[in-house]
């Protein structure tokens, strides 16, 4: 066994503990003297080395153009070091509200850097996952006294509640001789939903309500019945919008639901009826289920073990039911 391998884990959790006692969550961060790090890259090491070796080569011959040359690659090294700092310094990076995904789709992170001086160049953000240092960084320029937007993806694999990965900020802006670096510890959480079974089962067939007429069915197209073409005088909340958007776009007609079918519609989404598998595939039929009754504009109900939705429809209703498998606990 290699021993520097089993002093790696330690060190490296140590150097963690210490970057996140210093870095806080929070999601807006102001990079100052305190949080910026700085450190010449390889190329710098090399450039560094070759003054050396200018430098006795000019004592040694007494060369007095070798001092000049030396001294100036000193300086432009040294300059070169106070702005690859001072790119990053003075920066502020601000994360937007997020947007929930699927488990096994790409999540995005949209963050917006701020500078309230000088033009910022060649300004890379990355994600750390699994405490490696950030790969793939995407670059842009901050104008003076604006704004850039910068989109930074990661795919979760499981449903839940989530913290974000740790986002590197870093810069090698002029001449590559020096790496600035930050680290930010995004405060925000984000919910992640179950993956929809793809391909998606078929529908589960619609629940009698207690009193009411006759079974509802589906029609041979796939759609439930209660629906009709719309007659002057309809209220507006009669509206199927969806479907009426897909009609305006062949027909030219709008569409409203048929008051006296509506509630023999009612679309129960049960755990029983979520197959034989384990609770996560059972949950990501649940989901399927749940986008397709909302694209079909139906009402419907959930119902897990602890948990139960009423009938309703709509985007606040899916982004509830949707919650309510992403959080659910056996």
């Amino acid at each position: 066994m290699n021993p520097l391998a089993t002093t790696r884990g330690p060190l490296r959790r140590r150097i963690d503990a210490w970057w996140q006692a210093r870095s806080p969550r929070t999601d807006s961060l102001l990079l100052t003297q305190r949080n910026v790090y700085i450190l010449p890259t390889r190329g710098g090491m090399l450039f560094c080395f070759t003054l050396g070796v200018l430098l006795i080569a000019s004592i040694n011959y007494q060369l007095n153009l070798g001092y000049v040359l030396t001294f100036l690659l000193t300086g432009s090294g040294v300059v070169s070091m106070h702005m690859t700092h001072n790119t990053l310094r003075g920066l502020t990076m601000h994360l937007r509200p997020l947007a929930p995904a699927f488990a096994g789709d790409t999540a995005l992170l949209e963050v917006v850097l701020s500078s309230p001086k000088g033009t910022r160049y060649g300004v890379g953000m990355g994600l750390r996952l699994d405490e490696r240092e950030a790969k793939a960084l995407s670059y842009t320029d901050v104008p003076a006294g604006g704004q850039a937007v910068l989109h930074l993806g990661f795919m979760p694999a499981t449903r839940g509640q989530h913290a974000l990965p740790t986002v590197t900020a870093e810069t090698r802006f002029p001449l590559g001789l020096f790496r600035a670096w930050a680290v930010w510890r995004p405060a925000s959480m984000l919910l992640v939903y179950p993956q929809p079974e793809r391909p998606a089962s078929p529908l589960p067939p619609a629940r009698n309500v207690p009193g009411g007429g006759a079974r509802a069915r589906a029609s041979s197209s796939g759609e439930f019945e209660g629906i009709r073409m719309y007659r002057r005088g309809d209220p507006p909340k009669s509206v199927a919008w969806k479907r009426s958007a897909r009609s305006m776009a062949s027909s030219g007609e709008l569409i409203s639901r048929d008051s006296s079918t509506h509630s023999q519609q009612q679309l129960w989404l049960e755990w029983q009826q979520g197959g034989s598998g384990d609770a996560e595939a059972r949950l990501s039929r649940l989901t399927a289920w749940v986008l397709e009754a909302d694209r079909r504009d139906a009402a419907w109900g959930l119902s897990l073990p602890g948990r139960e939705i009423d009938i309703g429809q709509g985007d606040l209703h899916r982004q509830q039911g949707l919650q309510a498998l992403a959080l659910w606990q056996a």
